[in-house]
């Protein structure tokens, strides 16, 4: 009997080892990835938090940027949107209705990271135009996408869909969506859902 006792606790100790182990290695090899984090997020007047110099996605970006130590890409259009929330309003529509690629500043080596985090505003259920001008030009076979995204009421809104299907090869980890005033006023709260987001990731 106790010999069998003491086979018994050995074969636990050894599942707990093991378990333990591989929540390790799982956290580490994420942790030993390249990580990008690239954003579209607009300032000026905004629904809902009046003008603001920081956008709400930017503030998202920011926070996962600085928890998983990645580097950072701010999506911008080379023409800027109006400063007037309703005169931007009207540009942005006529973009997603005419599905057009408005040109972009700059750019940034895709290809060269492991795990790439997407964030932008919620623009009618749909990503801002400008989003589809940057993952178009590159690569996305073999990479992780996370997506994150700020709303006044509609959440991701299927922006999730869209992105997972533009970025065509790709494997998509659960994103997260933050209303766009709560980001801006209540930072602290915020980075608390972040960090507890990116956890579940495994970072």
């Amino acid at each position: 009997m106790k010999k069998l006792f003491s086979i018994i606790c050995a074969v636990i100790l050894c599942l707990t080892g093991c378990t333990a182990q591989t929540n390790k290695t799982t956290k580490k090899n994420m942790n030993d990835k390249k990580v990008l984090v690239a954003y579209f997020s607009r300032a000026d007047e905004n629904y809902n938090v009046g003008t603001i110099t920081k956008g709400n996605t930017q503030i998202l970006a920011e926070m996962i940027g600085e928890e998983t130590k990645a580097a950072t890409f701010h999506i911008e259009t080379v023409k800027p949107y109006p400063a007037n929330y309703m005169q931007c309003i009207d540009v942005a529509k006529k973009e997603k209705y005419d599905n057009a690629r408005p040109e972009i500043n700059g750019d940034v080596k895709v290809e060269e990271y492991d795990v790439i985090f997407i964030g932008m505003p919620n623009w009618w259920g749909e990503m801002p135009m400008a989003v589809y001008t940057f993952v178009e030009k590159h690569n996305w076979q073999g990479k992780t996408i996370i997506p994150f995204a700020t709303h006044e009421g509609s959440g991701m809104g299927g922006m999730d869909k869209h992105l997972a299907k533009a970025c065509k090869g790709s494997n998509m980890l659960d994103g997260i969506a933050i209303q766009g005033s709560v980001a801006q006023n209540q930072q602290a709260e915020t980075k608390k859902k972040i960090t507890s987001w990116l956890k579940t990731l495994k970072f």
